[in-house]
């Protein structure tokens, strides 16, 4: 894990810096609160980590229950 110290106001860079991925900046911070602004394609999922993992649970949920039904019908 890369570990980054930025002030507001400052951006980091994803991928190549002629042609990136993404830019992440800071876009505020008051007290123990910081705002990140993401700038990336449309077509790049961005999401908080507690809704990262409700998809992966959701996934995995449908994926086991897919299962199940498969096992009955065959």
């Amino acid at each position: 894990m890369l570990v980054i110290t930025r002030r507001e106001a400052e951006e980091i860079v994803i991928g190549d810096p002629k042609d990136p991925i993404g830019v992440v900046r800071i876009a505020s911070i008051k007290g123990d609160r910081v705002r990140v602004a993401l700038e990336f394609p449309r077509d790049v999922p961005v999401h908080r980590r507690e809704v990262a993992q409700d998809i992966v649970d959701r996934g995995d949920r449908q994926e086991a229950g897919d299962t199940d039904i498969a096992g009955r019908i065959g």
